[in-house]
C-alpha cells in the first residue's frame, strides 16, 4: 500500500484513545513488512518496532495514533464517517499523517541500512489527545523491555505551508492541565431563584471571573492561556439544578507559572463558590495534565541541517501553545528531544505573500487543528514528512 492510499486509510477509520485497536494492527503489520521486529499491546494499544543495524546508538521515532470526538466536516471523499455510542470521530488533528509519515521512514531506512548504523525504535503511541498514552508505556517497560534511546524525536503536522518545518530549541509546546469544576447549588423552582442557590449564576460567574487569570494576575513577560471550554447544568427553563459543571484547559510554559496558574484557579472558584453561598464547597478535579515539551537546544541544532536537508524552509515558530505529551518519553529516558512542526496546508494557498505578516495572516485563516475542517494536503505533506523524520534518524545513527 502506498502512503497516500495508507493515509486515507487510516483516515476513514479513526480511533479514540486507548481503543486504537484496527489503528495499531496496521501500523504493526507495516512496520513488519518493513522488516522491524513488532510488539503490540505495549501500554494498552501502543505498537513498538525495532529495527537492528549493526552497532551505534538508538533513535526513537514517535507517532501518536488517536482520534478526536469531532464530526468531520471537510467534505472530503475519504472523510470520515465513524460514530462511537453517539459520538461522531474524526482525525481532525492530523495523527494519521504522523502514522504514515512513520511507516514511510520505516520502509526508508529499513531499505537503505548502508546509511545509518545503530537500532531504530518506531513508537505507535495510543492516547494522546487524553494525555495518558506516553505514560502508559512507559509504565508497560517500553525501555526495560526494548532498550533506552539516545534521542526522541517526532513532528507534529501543522497548518502551515507544506514544505515549511518549525523548530523551536527549549520549550516548544506548552504544559497542559485539564481541570474538571463541579459546583453545588441548590435546586428549585424557576419561578422562586430566592429559595435555591442557582449553581448557573455561580458558574457564570466564575466563568467571567477567571478571565482575570491571565488579564490581570500573569505577567506580560509569561504566558498563561485559560479556556473553559464546556459548561453544563440544567435540562430545562423552570428548573434550577443543584450542581453546575465546567470543564478547563490550562496551558502555560514554566512551572512555576503553572503552579500560580492552578492555585489562582482554585482560589477563584472557592472564593465564588463562598459569594454565592454554596451550601458545600465545589470540587475541583486535575484530570489530565502533561509537562511541556521542551527541545534540547543542542540536539535540536544538531538536527536542524538534516531537516533543511529534506525540506526546503526550517523556521524558528516561537513557542507554540499547543500541547503534546511527546516529552514524557524523552524525561523518563533521561534522552534530548527534538519535536517540530510539519507543515501540511496547500502551497498554492500562500502563493504571492511577500511577507511574513501575510503569511502568518493567511495561516490564520485556514482551519486549524482540532477544526472539523481541518484537512492536510496529501501531497506534498507525506511525502516531505517522511523525508524529514528519516534525514533527522539518520542525523542520529551515523555509519560507523
Amino acid at each position: 500500500m502506498d502512503l497516500a492510499d495508507l493515509y486515507r486509510d487510516l483516515h476513514q477509520h479513526p480511533e479514540l484513545g486507548f481503543a486504537e485497536t484496527r489503528t495499531a494492527a496496521v501500523a504493526a503489520r507495516e512496520l513488519r513488512a518493513a522488516g522491524f521486529e513488532v510488539t503490540e499491546g505495549v501500554g494498552g494499544t501502543g505498537v513498538v518496532g525495532v529495527l537492528r543495524n549493526g552497532d551505534g546508538p538508538t533513535a526513537l521515532l514517535r507517532a501518536d495514533m488517536d482520534a478526536l470526538p469531532v464530526e468531520e466536516k471537510t467534505g472530503l471523499p475519504y472523510a470520515s464517517t465513524v460514530v462511537v455510542d453517539g459520538t461522531p470521530v474524526a482525525h481532525a488533528c492530523g495523527h494519521d499523517v504522523h502514522v504514515t509519515c512513520l511507516v514511510g521512514a520505516a520502509r526508508a531506512l529499513s531499505a537503505d541500512r548502508s546509511s545509518w548504523s545503530g537500532t531504530v525504535l518506531a513508537v505507535c503511541q495510543p492516547a494522546e489527545e487524553i494525555g495518558g498514552g506516553a505514560e502508559a508505556m512507559v509504565a508497560d517497560g517500553l525501555f526495560e523491555r526494548f532498550g533506552r534511546p539516545d534521542v526522541v524525536l517526532g513532528q507534529h503536522v501543522a497548518p502551515i505551508p507544506a514544505g515549511v518545518i518549525g523548530l523551536r530549541p527549549g520549550p516548544a509546546f506548552a504544559a497542559a492541565d485539564s481541570v474538571r469544576v463541579t459546583l453545588h447549588g441548590r435546586g428549585g423552582h424557576g419561578s422562586r431563584p430566592e429559595a435555591a442557590v442557582d449553581p448557573v449564576v455561580m458558574a457564570a460567574s466564575v466563568v467571567l471571573r477567571l478571565q482575570t487569570v491571565v488579564a490581570r494576575e500573569t505577567a506580560a513577560t509569561d504566558t498563561v492561556v485559560v479556556t473553559v471550554g464546556a459548561m453544563r447544568a440544567g435540562t430545562v427553563a423552570n428548573i434550577i439544578p443543584d450542581d453546575a459543571e465546567l470543564l478547563l484547559s490550562i496551558r502555560t510554559y514554566d512551572p512555576d507559572v503553572r503552579a500560580r496558574t492552578l492555585a489562582t484557579v482554585e482560589r477563584i472558584v472557592l472564593g465564588e463558590a463562598t459569594a454565592s453561598g454554596a451550601p458545600k464547597p465545589p470540587e475541583i478535579v486535575v484530570e489530565t495534565s502533561y509537562p511541556a515539551a521542551v527541545n534540547d537546544p543542542e540536539a535540536a541544532d544538531r538536527t536542524r541541517p538534516a531537516l533543511a536537508s529534506a525540506v526546503p524552509i526550517v523556521v524558528d515558530p516561537g513557542p507554540v501553545t499547543g500541547s503534546e505529551d511527546v516529552g514524557v518519553f524523552a524525561t523518563a529516558a533521561g534522552v534530548p528531544l527534538v519535536y517540530w512542526l510539519l507543515g501540511g496546508a496547500d502551497p498554492g494557498t500562500f502563493a504571492g505573500a511577500t511577507s511574513l505578516d501575510e503569511i502568518r495572516a493567511r495561516v490564520a485563516d485556514l482551519p486549524a487543528n482540532h477544526s472539523p475542517l481541518f484537512a492536510p494536503v496529501v501531497d506534498p505533506t507525506l511525502d516531505l514528512g517522511t523525508a524529514a523524520l528519516t534525514a533527522a534518524a539518520r542525523a542520529w545513527l551515523p555509519v560507523t
